[in-house]
């Protein structure tokens, strides 16, 4: 049948030729929405009214279905990917009728939770299958003695991942098991997604506003797809993970001392004409590039040239080109191990895939990139298509912005660390710090966008802020104190800073000494681990001052934390739980939930990773 043959007598000629003008103008998104309205006018008829019935009863009867569902869309995120699917997911479901409500776990009212009716839930991992830390307490909650039954519940839930880890999605695992023990019940399976999570994203939005809308009368459907055009006319041309700006570097310059055991840089780039906004506390991403060394030892290891061929999406592309700016050509994940031992037939890697064996197969991961494994477990004649399709695309890193609008118009600093190590007798340098700080000099471009994150904001301009960070996790304070110098703020300010040596590594120490002449910076505390014999990190500097930054507490000051998520944070926040229960005389439980209310309050909050 040709879309110029009705089928059979379902449609008069009239019909079929206002169908076929109608599809012939439709985009894909539109399409899908199409077939989500329908199946729902479908569904109503079929359940509503007898088979005979006509098509104006069919409207009429469909006009008094019951009200649609309270739909509740819940996000957890660290990065803002599992907002951004979000808020997708709630235009897509107001384009087919449907009233959602969006929230942020962080914000989320717990006793709301049993009385929800349909919960859509994204979620990221933190860590070792931590959640992300604003959705801590939510976390608790669920899966606490508190949570209430969910019977009238129909859930889905959205996993963000990164396979590289061993607890790959671990914290939307989580929420599927505990809604399940709860007793809500499934609108569709658990998906997982890994790094590369926009397809399954989409599909699992797809699904889902499908499967609500089909349940829909044909009038609560008819919301036409004008809403969602409009939405794409007024966001065309915004800079986004999707559509970078060209950025041009102004600076790029070491801010260590000579001597320094580490390498640190101050960049600077120019956001003129992009019309990128950002606040102190967001993250500048830069979308990444490999190393061209890098790709041209792993063709050389494959044996292939740079400049063949493959299919992607239906454009042909050189292999060294895609090396270079598409794929993420270092750390192995799951799909490469899987990829190459059934390519090269190596026991030792087929017994690394049996589950009894994960551990030793999370050692592998960490200890190899993809070049040792090619290198170590030679194929000959590998064909290009095959091997990207192992290899995840390259994702953009985020780093937390230096400076302040208001301080810097149309300027983004950034403070960066080369991640710089020894693997398998060779250098290997971090994908985008090691590109800053050896292939990126000024007047350079690279393509950069802005990553909101609501969740390490500046209080009111008369609240006390305690900061605390050790080396890069300096970058959000310069940004905070040029902010409230630019507004001239009256509150007070306090920066506890950690690094190696006082004389190489004291991060814009100039800076720090005109605030604190000026009292923007109210005090200040270091702790330069490396100048004495016994170290000392900024965790011992917190507990020197327990009794004034208790009372800096008790008189509503904010906390922040940046910095390393497996040592920095966890040791401040022991330290901080210490404090308060030496300060304020009670027992360590009660000083924990001290500590989850200034969470909960938002007065305390992290950007660690």
């Amino acid at each position: 049948m040709t879309m110029t043959d009705p089928p059979g007598q379902a449609f008069t000629l009239e019909q079929w030729r206002l169908i076929e003008q109608l599809s012939q103008s439709l985009g894909s998104v539109q399409a899908r929405w199409l077939s989500g309205y329908f199946a729902g006018f479908d569904a109503g008829l079929r359940q509503a009214l007898p088979q005979t019935a006509s098509f104006p009863e069919a409207v009429a009867a469909a006009a008094t279905a019951p009200a649609a569902r309270k739909l509740t869309i819940l996000y957890g995120t660290e990065t803002g990917n599992s907002a951004q699917i979000a808020k997708d997911l709630a235009k897509a479901a107001e384009a087919a009728g449907l009233t959602p409500k969006v929230a942020d776990m962080a914000d989320y009212k717990q006793r709301e939770l049993g009385q929800e009716q349909d919960l859509l839930v994204v979620v990221s991992t933190h860590g070792d299958g931590d959640p992300p830390q604003p959705a801590t307490a939510f976390f608790e909650f669920v899966e606490g003695r508190k949570a209430p039954k969910l019977p009238d519940v129909r859930f889905a839930v959205l996993a963000l991942g990164d396979t590289s880890y061993e607890f790959f999605c671990q914290g939307g695992k989580r929420l599927d098991k505990r809604l399940e023990e709860l007793g809500a019940q499934r609108l569709i399976d658990c998906v997982e997604c890994d790094v590369d999570y926009e397809e399954n994203a989409e599909s699992w939005v797809d699904a889902i506003v499908a499967k609500l809308g089909a349940e829909m009368s044909a009038p609560a459907v008819a919301a036409s797809v004008a809403p969602v055009e409009a939405l794409s006319a007024a966001t065309a041309g915004a800079h986004d993970k999707r559509n970078p700006f060209p950025a041009t570097v102004i600076e790029n310059i070491p801010i260590v001392g000579r001597g320094s055991s580490k390498e640190t840089r101050h960049i600077e780039f120019s956001l003129a004409g992009s019309g990128l906004t950002y606040e102190p506390g967001d993250a500048l991403g830069i979308a990444a590039s490999n190393d061209p060394a890098t790709v041209a030892a792993l063709l050389d290891a494959l044996g292939l040239s740079p400049d063949a061929t493959f299919d992607l999406k239906g454009q042909m592309v050189a292999i060294g080109e895609a090396l270079t700016h598409r794929f993420e050509i270092t750390a192995v994940v799951p799909r490469f191990l899987d990829y190459w031992a059934m390519l090269s037939e190596a026991s030792a890697l087929k017994q690394l895939l049996d589950e009894e064996h994960a551990g030793e197969r999370a050692v592998f991961l960490r200890t190899h990139h993809i070049i040792d494994v090619v290198r170590r477990f030679p194929v000959k004649d590998v064909m290009p298509q095959g091997f990207v399709s192992a290899l995840r695309p390259l994702q953009p890193r985020l780093y937390s912005i230096a400076s302040s609008l208001a301080a810097m118009p149309e300027e983004a600093h950034l403070t960066v660390s080369p991640v710089r190590y020894e693997l398998h007798g060779e250098a290997r340098s971090g994908v985008v710090s090691g590109m800053l700080a050896d292939r990126v000099a000024p007047d350079a471009t690279l393509p950069v966008y802005v990553q909101s994150n609501p969740h390490f904001r500046l209080p009111g301009d008369d609240a006390p802020i305690i900061m605390i960070g050790a080396g890069t996790g300096v970058a959000p304070y310069r940004a905070f104190m040029q902010e409230r110098e630019a507004r001239g703020s009256t509150g007070r300010s306090w920066l506890f800073f950690g690094e190696r040596n006082f004389r190489t590594d004291f991060l814009y120490q100039t800076e720090w000494q005109s605030w604190l002449k000026d009292s923007t910076l109210t005090r200040m505390d270091v702790a330069f681990s490396r100048d004495r014999t016994e170290k000392v990190y900024v965790q011992h500097r917190l507990k020197e001052q327990g009794r004034d930054l208790f009372a800096w507490l008790e008189e509503g000051a904010h906390v922040y934390v940046c910095g390393d998520a497996s040592n920095l944070a966890p040791d401040v926040h022991t330290a901080l739980i210490d404090i308060v229960a030496e300060q304020a005389r009670i027992g360590r439980e009660a000083a924990e939930d001290y500590v989850r209310s200034l969470q909960a309050d938002h007065r305390y909050q992290r950007d660690v990773y």
